[in-house]
């Protein structure tokens, strides 16, 4: 599935929400991914997001959709981590 994950923390948890989305999904722009994930992976990814978070104060929100075929993406402005470039 395809996703685009996105997260509003506490400046104390965001460096490590940084690292943990990074295993998972292309960083977009500062607390936003996307990416191909499978179900399951995705799963563990909550799980480990959740022990990370606090629930009374952070949020996260992700949006899945089955295929990437039907999303358009257009950048305005300064492209933070273009894709095109993985090692």
């Amino acid at each position: 599935m395809y996703v685009i994950l996105i997260y509003d923390m506490d400046s104390k948890r965001v460096g490590k929400m940084l690292k943990l989305c990074r295993q998972y999904l292309n960083w977009i722009q500062n607390s936003v991914f996307e990416g191909e994930i499978s179900p399951s992976r995705l799963k563990k990814l909550s799980a480990k997001m959740k022990m990370i978070m606090n629930e009374d104060y952070d949020s996260i929100i992700i949006f899945k959709h089955r295929q990437k075929i039907e999303m358009n993406r257009e950048v305005i402005g300064v492209e933070r981590n273009p894709l095109d470039k993985f090692l």
